[in-house]
C-alpha cells in the first residue's frame, strides 16, 4: 500500500510552517513542542524525506518541505470544504480586494461573478487605486488581497500574466504630433508613468505632462478630448480609444507582469481560497 498522509500530521506541519518556529506553533495549535516534534517526525518518516530543519532562528522548510507545504494547503482546504459543505459551515466573511483601475473592466467581473457563484455569503469589498497606493494598503493591512502590476523580468514564471504598454490616443486624433508631446499620466511613481517617460528620455522626445490623475477614469476622458496621449496596458484599452501604431513614431515601451499579493502572513481560510482563485482565473481572463 502506498504512502497516505494524515489530515492532522498535514494540519500540524502547515501550522509549523506558518509560524516559522516551534514554539509558537505548538502555542497555536495547543500542543507541546514534543509533540508536534514527534508528528513532524511522523510524517517524514511516512514520506521517506526530510522536511524541516531547526536553525537557532526557528525552524527552515527543505526543497521536500516546500513542495508538501504548497500541496497540504491545498488538502486541506478541500478537506475543510466538505466538512463545511456536509455539516451547513460554509464559507463566508468579508474581504478587502485591491485592483488597479485600468485593469477593473477587464479582470473584476470576471473573478468576482465566478467566486460569488461558488460563495455567495461572502462579500468582497473592492478598492481600486494606482498599484502603488495599493501596496501601500497591503503593506498597513487596510486591504487583505490585491491585484499588483511589476516591472518585467527574465523570471516571468513568477507573474500570473504579463501585459505589453501601448500608446494611446483618441480615434482620429493627432495628439501624437505635437512638439512637444502632450501626456495624461497617472501616479510619477507608477509603471505606466516611469514606462512613457523613460522611453521617450531615451529617445530624446520633448513631452509635457499637462494633466495627472490617479483615476484612470479622468485619463481617458482627456484623451477622448483629443487634448494628449497616455500609456496603457493592452488588455485595458477602452474600445473607444485607439492603440497609436509604431508608424506614429512613438518609442517602443516595456511589458508589466500582473501577480497577486496578500498581507501579511498569515492566510485566514477564507483568504486562501480567494487568492487560489485568482490565481486559477485571472490568467485565463
Amino acid at each position: 500500500m502506498g504512502v497516505r498522509l494524515d489530515i492532522a500530521l498535514l494540519r500540524n506541519f502547515v501550522a509549523i510552517a506558518d509560524a516559522t518556529a516551534m514554539s509558537r506553533a505548538a502555542e497555536h495549535v495547543g500542543r507541546t513542542q514534543a509533540a508536534l516534534s514527534q508528528q513532524l517526525k511522523k510524517l517524514e518518516q511516512a514520506i521517506q524525506q526530510p522536511l524541516m530543519i531547526r536553525t537557532g532562528r526557528g525552524v527552515l522548510l527543505t526543497t521536500h518541505g516546500e513542495r508538501l507545504l504548497a500541496h497540504a494547503q491545498k488538502i486541506l482546504r478541500v478537506h475543510d470544504d466538505a466538512v463545511a459543505e456536509l455539516t451547513g459551515d460554509a464559507l463566508s466573511g468579508r474581504l478587502r480586494f485591491g485592483c488597479p483601475d485600468d485593469y477593473a473592466r477587464i479582470f473584476l467581473p470576471g473573478l468576482l461573478q465566478s467566486f460569488a457563484r461558488q460563495h455567495p455569503q461572502v462579500f468582497i469589498e473592492v478598492v481600486c487605486a494606482p498599484t502603488p497606493r495599493l501596496l501601500e494598503r497591503l503593506r498597513d493591512q487596510s486591504l487583505d488581497i490585491a491585484i499588483v502590476s511589476q516591472p518585467d523580468s527574465p523570471e516571468r514564471d513568477r507573474f500570473l500574466r504579463c501585459e505589453p504598454f501601448v500608446w494611446v490616443g483618441g480615434k482620429g486624433s493627432d495628439a501624437f504630433r505635437r512638439d512637444p508631446l502632450q501626456l495624461a499620466l497617472s501616479d510619477p511613481d507608477a509603471l505606466d508613468h516611469i514606462a512613457a517617460t523613460t522611453s521617450l528620455d531615451r529617445a530624446n522626445r520633448p513631452y509635457r505632462i499637462a494633466y495627472a490623475s490617479g483615476s484612470v477614469a479622468g485619463l481617458t476622458a482627456v484623451v477622448r478630448s483629443g487634448q494628449a496621449i497616455t500609456v496603457m496596458t493592452l488588455t485595458g484599452v477602452p474600445p473607444d480609444l485607439q492603440v497609436l501604431p509604431p508608424s506614429s513614431g512613438l518609442p517602443p515601451l516595456p511589458s508589466v507582469g500582473i501577480t497577486v499579493m496578500t498581507a501579511g502572513s498569515g492566510t485566514s481560510r477564507l483568504l486562501g481560497h480567494f487568492e487560489e482563485h485568482v490565481r486559477a482565473v485571472l490568467p485565463t481572463l
